[in-house]
């Protein structure tokens, strides 16, 4: 498709390649759709396939192989791909680069001859789906589709992949993968059957909840408790490798302390005891209908997608779920059948078990170190001794700690339009000040556009000295890290119902933000302002949060990219701390050293904020008397409180900063031009806020 008709008539087009499909979308101005659909049309119908339009694609292909080159997850897929059982359709190189493609040609291959063969057998009707979203009439859309789309070669539904029951790789091994980045991370992966039938049901999801849940008798909690583990994710990804036609692969990561590396096998012991838990244990359906409520309200108020996100998820939907069920299949949880989790469930053992570890602590001397010829990552590849695998297959106890998650106290039930009463005439379009007393100022716009059950609340906490000092300002990092450590069971519980929470330090103050459900927001605000005054720092998680946050420090501007960013607001900022300063002072900080500056930085608070969405005003005040009501801290005078200053560029300089990548091995580089402009503006209002950022 010739992109000079798109990009004339305002659009574009993308095509991406998963394991089992390949999916080309674009987009394009209403009133030229029909123009661009002819020419989409003729792709499929008689392609071009020209010898110079694949030269320049193979340097696409490259370019793109050279982007993932230093991503550790990219790095670990391929090692997985690499080590894969000899003969499985997984063990491949699936990216493709300049070599792999110009080695095949220069073997003798036909590289244009093999994909005008590819394209004969599979682009035909029975192997496509065809998304059109436009604003003519359907009939109209139906009408053009059967014009532009009735030459396509008809034929059967072939079968996507090779069948084997060769399994995805060898048991009892440990893969240790050099990182990039400064990290511990354990990944432990299971196949399971192919589940794709089994859409409205979802078992993994349910197995995906109970083994990725944070609150109290959950396996992070335990790993937490222990120091091990600072974050823990599982379920089966929405890749093509992930869920194919021949198996899924459920995955849980876990990121670890250097604890937590020391005590690998007691880590994946304690796993193993949950999962005998969840073995033991009946299936629960209060479980099932908590989750099937939460699908049933994301889909009930599912958010507009831009069309050409929304075309390409529609049309992979067409792959996997009925006619039915195309719009509504990822949300939908019916059939609650309790031994279909128990079968899924018993392939959770470790001889189906792959278990790889991605840090930069193994030894790089070892004769055993091998070379992933794609990507050049550096791995070993060990045996599990016979006796651990014995004791996962059958552990001999439960820890006590372990049992099956509380119910959730922040699932909304009432969704009623706050504005439903309100006429829309009567609605500011600006936020107005409710609250504006010296402790707390409060702005709010009541939504009438969206019409959905959701709201945000933003809070600007200032707080006495948080950023004074390059000590201060790491004693605020730790802080924030710690905090939103204490509060994680609340914020989890909220976040799987689909309230979710933000805090942060921005500049020299903390920045909370709550946005979802309105119905339980206040409630949730509460207990987080209950959390954070009662708060009192442990000593156990001081060490590991420090050591989380030694770890963020050094894998700061590890991409070019945010590198860039990085360097040009250290430029412009009046106050920026650089972080490998950063970094030398929290090597220096102790537990004492926290737990003083902690009362001091909070004995002084001033609060801004604003809360948008469906709520009413009363309900916002409400939302500023718990801030009231709560925090003990005596008002932070407006000359303490800092504002961010932008330092003032002179007319006509210019300044060109140059600076060797962080990652020796980075092969790609990043040059950002900031253009400072003069705004004259007639003032019509009291104050204006301009923002600008680089084009």
């Amino acid at each position: 498709m010739k992109t000079s008709y798109l990009s004339k008539h305002g659009g574009s087009s993308n095509a991406f390649t998963e394991t089992e499909y390949t999916c080309y979308h674009f987009e394009v101005n209403r009133e030229y759709l029909k123009g661009a659909l002819d020419r989409f049309s003729q792709f499929f119908v008689s392609p071009l396939v020209k010898a110079e339009a694949m030269d320049r694609e193979i340097l696409a292909v490259d370019s793109e192989f050279n982007q993932v080159l230093q991503s550790d997850s990219c790095r670990l897929y391929q090692l997985q791909s690499h080590t894969c059982s000899q003969g499985h359709p997984l063990n491949r190189f699936t990216w493709g680069n300049k070599k792999s493609l110009s080695n095949a040609m220069g073997s003798g291959i036909n590289l244009r001859e093999e994909i005008l063969q590819m394209y004969m057998s599979n682009y035909h009707g029975g192997m496509m789906k065809l998304v059109i979203i436009g604003g003519e009439p359907l009939d109209t859309l139906e009408a053009w589709t059967m014009e532009l789309f009735s030459e396509v070669k008809a034929g059967p539904l072939l079968e996507i992949s090779p069948k084997t029951d060769m399994p995805f790789w060898k048991s009892g091994k440990l893969h240790k993968l050099e990182a990039v980045r400064d990290v511990h991370s354990l990944f432990l992966s299971w196949t399971l059957p192919c589940l794709h039938k089994e859409y409205m049901k979802k078992p993994e999801d349910y197995l995906a909840h109970l083994l990725g849940h944070e609150g109290k008798g959950s396996l992070l909690y335990f790993l937490k408790a222990k120091g091990w583990a600072s974050t823990l994710s599982a379920g089966v990804g929405t890749g093509g490798t992930q869920r194919s036609s021949y198996a899924y692969i459920f995955e849980m990561s876990i990121r670890l302390s250097d604890s937590g590396l020391k005590n690998l096998f007691e880590v994946i012991t304690a796993v193993y005891q949950y999962i005998n838990l969840l073995k033991q244990s009946e299936p629960q359906e209060w479980i099932f209908k908590e989750l099937q409520d939460i699908g049933y309200m994301e889909f009930r108020f599912a958010e507009e997608q831009p069309p050409d996100d929304y075309v390409v998820d529609l049309a992979e939907n067409m792959l996997f779920y009925s006619e039915k069920h195309i719009i509504s299949g990822e949300y939908i949880y019916e059939g609650w059948e309790p031994e279909l989790v128990k079968h899924v469930l018993s392939f959770f053992h470790p001889d189906n078990m792959r278990v790889d570890i991605l840090s930069r602590s193994f030894d790089k001397q070892s004769q055993a170190i091998r070379c992933e010829p794609w990507f050049g990552s550096q791995y070993i590849e060990e045996d599990i001794p016979s006796s651990l695998i014995e004791s996962w297959r059958n552990p001999v106890e439960i820890d006590g700690n372990f049992h099956l998650p509380r119910k959730n106290e922040y699932i909304p039930g009432d969704f009623s339009l706050r504005n439903a009463s309100i006429p829309k005439s009567s609605n500011d379009d600006n936020p107005r000040c409710i609250v504006d007393e010296p402790f707390i100022k409060l702005w709010h716009k009541m939504d009438i556009t969206f019409n959905v059950p959701r709201a945000n609340a933003y809070f600007l906490i200032s707080v006495k000295d948080g950023c004074s000092s390059l000590r201060n300002s790491v004693l605020t990092d730790l802080f924030a890290n710690l905090l939103k450590d204490e509060l994680n069971e609340v914020l989890y519980q909220a976040y799987v119902a689909k309230l979710e929470t933000s805090l942060s330090v921005v500049g020299s103050n903390l920045e909370l933000k709550l946005y979802g459900y309105n119905d339980k927001l206040a409630i949730l605000l509460s207990h987080i302002l209950a959390a954070s005054q009662s708060f009192s720092p442990k000593i156990d998680r001081f060490e590991v949060i420090k050591e989380d946050l030694e770890r963020a420090y050094r894998n700061t501007n590890m991409k070019p990219m945010s590198h860039s960013t990085y360097l040009r607001l250290q430029f412009l900022r009046q106050i920026f701390w650089d972080v490998n300063e950063k970094l030398k002072v929290l090597a220096t900080l102790t537990f004492p050293d926290l737990a003083a500056f902690v009362p001091e930085l909070l004995s002084q608070l001033h609060i801004e904020g604003l809360c948008h969405g469906n709520l009413l005003g009363e309900e916002a005040i409400n939302i500023s008397k718990i801030f009231q009501n709560t925090l003990s801290g005596q008002t932070l005078s407006v000359e303490a409180r800092h504002g961010e200053r932008v330092l003032s560029i002179p007319h006509g300089a210019n300044f060109i900063r140059s600076v060797r990548v962080k990652n020796d091995l980075e092969e790609n580089s990043v040059v950002e031009v900031l253009n400072i402009f003069t705004v004259i503006v007639s003032c019509m209002s009291n104050s204006l806020l301009c923002e600008m950022q680089p084009l």
